[in-house]
């Protein structure tokens, strides 16, 4: 087969058809027909790009058109590109695809191999993305030793999401994990995320064991909100058996309380943003996301909390299942029922059942705020100024 330069629509198809001849012959990449392969595939390309630029969708988006055609996950797409982390580099693009992968993809999945072969567009990607937003990373510290000038926005995001560990930011939108309101800034949500990632990858903790995080071990965690630094020893005590807490506040245009990264069932991630400088807005939300730990390990999700404006926001079966771990942890539902602060939700009837606990009597008062669902009862409590937790957490949130 002679390969020469495409001149016109004549040329186009007959390469078109040599290319796919050459794909279901499936030479080896380092073969004379494997070098033809990849020559005809780029002269096929340039001229797509001068004649017919917006002609062929992506190889991503082609990839997942078949994918909700046939209904699949990214899983099973490991049989055509190679492993799940694979299949997660491919999809956001930080991948791309070889020729094992292009053949596969059209004799597997019936992608055509003339669209594969089109390179992903990266330019512009981040050119959308808010300039208030942009500073506010800069502010606090997400680019490390590189700074936002103005000019240099997409570099700045493109370096920042490259260096993501285990690309946290690909399961971020899956509708099916996330509890935040629609009016959140979804770049500002997943960026918070990945710089959480990136923070934890710093922490050396030993491997989490499955099932170390249940209701007992809620209930421990939550004595320590008795102490004053009770935020840090549990940050501690979490390190300790395998988990790691990052606390870093939100970005612009999100209102998220908090997220649990579980892709690496080994090394959870738990980020909280200190919305609320409170003390019971840190435990229940902690407690909630040490729920989705030990009810959801195995589910290689990201779970995003709006935990106190997430009153009109509808939830799914396992954040309603967070919830009550989490609700059952403070105050068991027995014990619930048979108190007077349940008829009467005065200082005194939560004090009371915060020392019979033995927990932080703000905690309590934010329970029986929730349960009566009146938040303005026990203001005082829930709301002194002596209860505040973000200066623990090395001054970032000055």
């Amino acid at each position: 087969m002679n390969i020469r330069p495409i001149r016109n629509d004549n040329d186009y198809n007959e390469a078109l058809h040599a290319l796919e001849l050459l794909v279901s012959a499936d030479p080896a990449s380092d073969s004379e027909d494997g070098d033809r392969l990849n020559v005809l595939a780029t002269l096929i390309e340039s001229y797509e790009n001068d004649c017919y630029p917006s002609t062929l969708p992506s190889p991503i988006d082609a990839i997942k058109f078949r994918m909700e055609q046939a209904d699949l996950s990214p899983i099973d797409l490991v049989p055509f590109i190679g492993s799940r982390s694979k299949v997660s580099e491919v999809l956001s693009g930080k991948r791309p695809l070889s020729l094992e992968m292009i053949r596969a993809l059209e004799s597997g999945l019936g992608i055509p191999a003339r669209v594969l072969i089109k390179k992903p567009e990266d330019g512009g990607r981040f050119q959308t993305w808010s300039d208030t937003l942009v500073k506010a990373m800069n502010r606090l510290g997400y680019f490390e030793d590189s700074s936002y000038d103005g000019r240099n926005k997409e570099s700045l995001l493109a370096g920042f999401f490259s260096s993501s560990v285990n690309n946290t930011a690909q399961l971020a939108w899956r509708k099916t994990d996330q509890r935040i309101s629609p009016r959140t800034d979804e770049n500002a949500l997943v960026a918070w995320a990945t710089h959480i990632e990136s923070k934890a990858s710093t922490v050396h903790t030993i491997e989490y064991r499955d099932g170390t995080v249940n209701l007992d071990f809620m209930k421990s965690i939550l004595k320590l909100s008795i102490y004053d630094d009770g935020p840090l020893r549990a940050q501690k005590m979490l390190e300790d058996n395998g988990i790691t807490l990052v606390v870093t506040p939100h970005l612009p245009k999100t209102r998220v309380d908090g997220v649990t990264i579980l892709k690496d069932k080994k090394h959870p991630i738990i980020g909280l943003s200190l919305r609320f400088d409170r003390i019971d807005n840190f435990w229940f939300t902690l407690l909630h996301e040490l729920a989705h730990v030990s009810l959801h390990l195995n589910n290689d999700s990201v779970f995003f909390d709006e935990l106190e404006d997430g009153l009109g926001i509808n939830i799914n079966d396992m954040e309603y299942d967070a919830d009550l771990m989490a609700q059952e942890a403070i105050i068991p539902a027995a014990k619930w029922e048979i108190s007077p602060a349940k008829i009467i939700p005065s200082p005194m009837a939560a004090q009371s059942l915060a020392n019979e606990l033995g927990v932080h009597v703000a905690v309590v008062a934010g329970y029986i705020r929730y349960k009566h669902q009146n938040y303005f009862y026990l203001k005082k409590i829930v709301n002194d100024t002596n209860t505040g937790v973000r200066h623990l957490f090395n001054g970032q949130f000055a």
